[in-house]
Parts: C-alpha cells; structure tokens; sequence
C-alpha cells in the first residue's frame, strides 16, 4: 500500500533529525524573518517571494481558494497548529505541511488550491485519532467497556493533550478537549466509583497527585475526584489491575521507584484506595509495562503482564487471591519493540481477553488473542499503520 505523502514526510524529517524544525514541504526552503504583515494565529500567503502586495490570510481550513488558486508564492504559518497545503481542492493530493515556526517559506511550485488548518500533522491526512474496531463480546465485560455495548473500547491522547473515545466501530469522540498532557499515567480497569460503570485514574505529574475521573456509561467521563493528595510520584508504573483481593472491586498496582516493590491498593465500598499491601519485595523496577489484562488463564482471577526492560520477555503474574503466582513465560522476547501494551478486555468476541500492542517501526496494532490458557496467540496485525503521532493509548 503506497504510504500517504504527509506520513512519508513525516518519517523523512525524523530520520534526518527535522522534527524539531517543524517545517516541511515540497520544494520548501526558508525565506525572509517573521510576520511581514501576517496576524498572530493566521495563516498567510502572498503571490510573489517578497511578501508584498495583496495577502492571502486564514484561521481555518480552505478547501478551495478562489482567486487564490494557484497563486501562492510565499507563506507563513501562525497559528497554533500546522498548516497542511494541498495542489488540489477539498484537500486533494498533500503537497507539504508547516509548523509555526515564525518564518516565511518560499514555495517552489505555485499549485496550491486547498489549505488545511489542523493541531497535530496527523489530520493533515486523516482524523487525529487512530482506526480502531472490535467485534462484540458474547457477553458484558468487567473492563474494557466505557459505554456498554460489549465492544472493546480505547481511550487515546494525541499530542495536543486532546482524549479521544474510540467505541470499537472505527469512529472517534473527543472526549477531553485538552489539558490531558499533565498526565504521566492514565489507567483504566474497572469500576472504582461502585456505579457500575468503567473509570479511568491518572498521576499529575508536577504534583504527583493520583484523580479518578468516573467513567458516564456512554465513553465520557465525569468530574473528577482526588484519590491521592501526593506521593504517586514515588512510583514509577501504576496498572489497574481489577479484582485482585476477591472482593469484587477494582484494585490498583504501582512499583516504589527507590526500592523496586510492588505494592496493591485495594478498591474500597467507598471508592477510595485503602491502605496499600506488599506483593513484590523488590525488582519490580525492571519491568518497564505492567498491565492489568482481566483472566487470562481461564482461573477466574485477574491477571498480570509484565514486559521485562533488559530482555523484552513477556511474563504473565497470574492473580492468586491476593497475590500474584508464579510468572509464567509468555513471550520470549522482542516485546520492547511494542510502544504501548493495551490490555482493554475482548476484542474478537469470543468470550476470552485478548492483548493490543502497538509496534513502534511499522506503527501497526497488533491483537494477540487469549487462548484462555495464560498464553497468547499469534499476533494478528490490524488496521492501515495509522498508530502514528500519539501520546498514550489505553
């Protein structure tokens, strides 16, 4: 399949060290020094190198120019996000795409007909979230499910700091208009809250302050609620884990940075975190993803995995009333090529939970399906490689 030229564009800059430039396009080369007339928040363009005479200027996309077709010469991007041009109209055939880097760029060709004003260089091709689609679950899952309706569901932030609810049918809500970037942890696994509805917890990273925001039952979320005033910084990996303790309440992982313990906290009546339990005594901290993946050894106990920093070996803890038993092997290695590990329950409906991962060179997703044994089977890649330009899934 032919890769999108702005992806393309993309992978370029990366390689030769250009993403911090922010620039990019075909035939772009930087020009004169910043403004020349163009508003702080506007795109501008002009027909000749020299900025000067007539200006072209927006604070939203254009699928067609009129009298502007074809007669950009010189451009400059100000807005907060990036400009994407196009040398067709309704954003037809990706010609370049430009930070905001306070600089005019002279444009070798004048074919320009559409702009594309965005936030992140993902929409310059596509929506900002990822395609995602699920089959339904013969049954209601305890995790996994923000709104119901036995899908496997994802929550996903992009770079702007932006959530976005993706249902499991391939379309996506924006569910969190911005300020998600503060976040150092987002986990979800159940029902904390006691409402019988999915929730999500997250670490604040500049005060180590650990919020519950109580999942709606439709994929949004509620006002949240403090669950841990500070410390949570302490901590270098906290998992949901589901109902470790047998009580039927959501419980919490995290791994103490100083000493490499695992210790549970355990869901309450209330809502609330009690008091914390030792389960790991130490080397904890040389797991770099724990993740609460519900039963899959078919023992009817919630399960751990937990990929191993030096090695890239999988192993899965599995959930002993309590405690964890035993690890048992489950991949034996090359899981560190995974950027993010999503264990959200069901995905192919067949009544088992399954493992998402997201593989950092191809940014393809990838299903290993629950055998209900503890073990996994082989991954199944999913989608087009649009897992790209994100900053957390889960």
């Amino acid at each position: 399949m032919r890769t999108p030229l702005f992806r393309r564009l993309a992978s370029t800059a990366v390689a030769l060290g250009l993403g911090s430039l922010g620039l990019l396009g075909a035939g772009a080369a930087p020009a004169q020094a910043a403004g020349n007339g163009c508003p702080t928040g506007y795109f501008c363009a002009w027909g000749n190198t020299g900025a000067t005479g007539p200006m072209f200027k927006t604070q939203s996309s254009k699928a067609t120019l009129g009298t502007w077709d074809d007669k950009f010469r010189l451009i400059i991007n100000r807005t907060p996000g990036f400009a994407c041009t196009f040398n067709q109209p309704n954003y037809e055939d990706g010609a370049g795409r430009y930070a905001n880097e306070g600089y005019t760029t002279s444009i070798a060709s004048r074919s320009v007909s559409s702009v594309k004003i965005v936030r992140t260089i993902r929409e310059c091709e596509g929506p900002a979230y990822p395609y995602w689609i699920s089959d339904t679950s013969p049954r209601a899952a305890g995790f996994g499910d923000l709104n119901g309706d036995r899908r496997a569901d994802v929550l996903v932030r992009d770079l702007v700091g932006r959530l976005w609810f993706l249902r499991g049918d391939g379309s996506g809500t924006l569910v969190g208009s911005g300020g998600w970037n503060i976040f150092d942890t987002m986990v979800r696994h159940g029902d904390f809250s006691r409402d019988a509805r999915e929730d999500v917890i997250v670490r604040e990273k500049a005060t180590g302050k650990l919020w519950l925001y109580p999942g709606t039952g439709t994929g949004g979320l509620g006002t949240r609620k403090l669950l841990g005033a500070g410390g949570w910084n302490s901590m270098s990996r906290i998992a949901a884990f589901g109902d470790l303790t047998g009580d039927a309440r959501s419980d919490l992982l995290a791994v103490e940075k100083a000493t490499g313990r695992l210790w549970l906290y355990p869901g309450t009546s209330t809502g609330t975190l009690g008091a914390r339990k030792l389960l790991g005594k130490g080397g904890w901290n040389g797991m770099n993803a724990l993740v609460g993946v519900g039963d899959m050894n078919g023992d009817g106990r919630a399960d751990l995995y937990a990929r191993e920093a030096s090695t890239g070996k999988l192993w899965l803890y599995p959930g002993k009333a309590g405690a964890l038993g035993s690890r048992v092997l489950v991949g034996s290695g090359g899981w560190n090529g995974m950027t993010m590990l999503i264990g959200n329950g069901d995905w192919s409906g067949d009544g088992r939970p399954d493992l998402i991962a997201t593989q950092v060179e191809s940014r393809m997703l990838y299903r290993y399906a629950g055998t209900g044994t503890g073990r996994l089977g082989a991954g199944d890649r999913l989608g087009g490689g649009d897992w790209w330009d994100l900053n957390g899934a889960f």
